[in-house]
């Protein structure tokens, strides 16, 4: 029993070594053929796992969400980009480019994106446009520079040429009060004056005469119609015999001062340096250090506070020194404008010998650094909502059937260069002819629009086309020059919705 005992205890070992080695050749085997058909598989039908969106067995469906997002996304911009360079390249209007998205729309419901597309589709052309202005104010950083102007070395030696404001000559005087003719006809005074089109188109005509220039008083037992001033400003803007003036109303800008290193001293003690702000404007200025000093001045500007603004359209008021210099300081010679978004770099006096008395001009301006047709304009300022469209059709309808034609650089640049001006620097001798222009410019923007690049070419046109013989000797002068005399700044951030009512 002990010897079967110690017999049977040995050869459990043995067998169970054997079942050992059996079973690792079989799992070699199977192992080996495993191996061996996956890779006949892959070599056949290729590796098509998700292994980048696998996630404890499953496909991340975030990961996939966001794809299909994306995927969205840009099947909406192509078609919005399409409706943009239709409208830019004229093939469209307004009109159409609403009906154009509506279609796109409806190819979205059919996709199965309605819903997201209804959410996203003012998003989406936001975002559309927002990478275009990114890619055209990179083009823009690179095309439109400064370019060299060929300024006096020195104001020291500069003579106003021998009779140099003997321009065309005649006797304009501006409409001061309206009194009201109809007791029973209610009638809101206006800055503006209540212009007739009978008077409007009278007014064109380069004669002695009295015209609608703004500043008009309202009747006895009414409120001021606006742009009310300090008597102690009005003597002192009164002695300014050259001006630059600028303005910021309704605390839409930055108060950025002319670079005193490139001042003269001559232009220093001579020329006005105007600042026109309303109340709230200069609260905000104080507030931000600032302040004007005992003699009413920052830096180099003079402050003029002004009161009771004109109107509810800041840009509208800001015409108002804009264009009317010559109302504002009545014994003025010349005047220098230059927006509220540059820094004037230049002294006036060169400024003038270079754009006005070395050109015999008596009137200068830029041309636009990129639009040249009204029609252009037109469809800008509707694509940036920068006015309501119903009175910028009212404005245009009213241009084209008075005369306004498109601009063609053959047939016009003997005129003007261009049709769309740019108005943030402007140079002005006050002569009959060029206070004329400012006025019936003033009255355009005053009946229709703010934007006044819209109503540039057809005052002018159509002051030159009444007039025959009686010159307005206006230069238009390069972008590039009005680049070269200020450094430009962007506008503070404000909600430019305000005027699309």
């Amino acid at each position: 029993m002990g010897s079967y005992g110690l017999i049977g205890e040995t050869s459990r070992p043995r067998r169970a070594r054997r079942l050992a080695r059996a079973w690792k050749r079989r799992c070699s085997l199977w192992l080996f053929s495993f191996s061996l058909l996956s890779l006949v598989y892959l070599a056949f039908f290729g590796a098509r796992l998700p292994f980048d969106s696998l996630h404890h067995g499953h496909v991340n469906e975030r990961t996939f969400a966001n794809e299909v997002e994306k995927s969205k996304m840009r099947y909406a911009n192509d078609y919005i980009s399409e409706d943009i360079n239709t409208l830019l390249e004229g093939q469209g209007s307004h009109s159409s480019l609403g009906k154009e998205i509506s279609v796109n729309k409806s190819n979205f419901r059919n996709l199965g994106f309605a819903s997201d597309i209804r959410n996203n589709l003012s998003h989406a052309r936001a975002d559309s446009q927002l990478e275009g202005s990114k890619h055209l104010r990179a083009k823009s950083r690179k095309r439109h520079v400064p370019c060299e102007v060929g300024f006096a070395e020195s104001v020291d030696n500069l003579v106003e040429p021998k009779n140099y404001l003997n321009f065309t000559k005649f006797s304009l005087e501006c409409i001061t009060k309206e009194e009201i003719s109809n007791e029973n006809v209610v009638i809101e005074p206006r800055f503006g004056g209540h212009q007739t089109l009978e008077q409007r188109e009278k007014s064109f005509y380069a004669r002695n005469q009295t015209i609608h220039c703004g500043f008009v008083q309202a009747p006895e037992g009414y409120r001021s119609t606006g742009f009310d001033l300090s008597e102690k400003d009005r003597e002192y803007m009164a002695s300014c015999i050259v001006v630059v003036s600028s303005c910021i109303f309704g605390n839409s800008d930055f108060l950025r001062r002319p670079t005193s290193s490139k001042i003269s001293t001559y232009s220093k003690k001579n020329v006005c340096f105007m600042m026109f702000l309303d109340e709230l404007t200069l609260k905000k200025l104080s507030s931000e250090g600032h302040v004007p000093d005992d003699m009413g001045n920052i830096g180099l500007w003079r402050i003029i506070v002004v009161k009771n603004l004109p109107y509810a359209d800041m840009r509208k008021t800001g015409k108002v020194p804009k264009f009317l210099s010559h109302r504002l300081f009545p014994s003025a010679r010349y005047s220098i404008w230059i927006d509220s978004k540059m820094r004037l770099h230049a002294d006036p006096m060169l400024i003038l010998e270079y754009f006005l008395w070395r050109t015999r001009s008596e009137y200068a301006i830029s041309n636009h650094y990129d639009r040249h047709c009204v029609w252009e304009e037109v469809l800008q300022n509707k694509r940036l909502n920068k006015y309501n469209h119903t009175v910028i059709d009212e404005q245009f309808m009213f241009y084209q059937s008075d005369g306004l034609l498109k601009f063609n650089e053959s047939e016009h640049s003997s005129i003007l260069p261009s049709f769309v001006p740019e108005g943030s620097f402007i140079v002005r001798a006050h002569t009959p002819m060029s206070n004329l222009f400012s006025c019936l410019w003033f009255n355009e923007v005053n009946r229709f629009t703010s934007r006044d690049q819209l109503s540039f070419a057809y005052t002018f046109l159509k002051l030159k086309r009444m007039n025959p013989g009686r010159p307005f000797y206006l230069n238009m002068f390069k972008d590039c020059e009005r680049r070269a005399v200020g450094k430009l700044f962007h506008h503070k951030l404000v909600d430019n919705a305000s005027p699309v009512l």
